[in-house]
């Protein structure tokens, strides 16, 4: 996995840390929690599942919007 760098000021910093203490969770539980509740606010997938059925979701590119498929015998 990449390791990145992220610059808090102090006083954020020292809320997380408090955080971390009364939850019981490290910063990088804490961190890819709430990345996870930020992609999610911005409907984007955080799982591949996710990204595979939102994908299967989408109207196929030359469809009309409204326009169903019928089958015929």
């Amino acid at each position: 996995m990449p390791r990145k760098l992220i610059d808090f000021d102090p006083e954020t910093w020292h809320a997380l840390q408090l955080l971390s203490k009364d939850s019981m969770k490290t910063l990088q539980e804490l961190s890819e929690e709430a990345f996870r509740d930020l992609l999610s606010k911005h409907g984007r997938p955080v799982t591949l599942r996710e990204a595979l059925r939102a994908s299967a979701r989408r109207l196929p590119a030359n469809d009309e919007p409204g326009q169903r498929k019928t089958r015929r015998s």
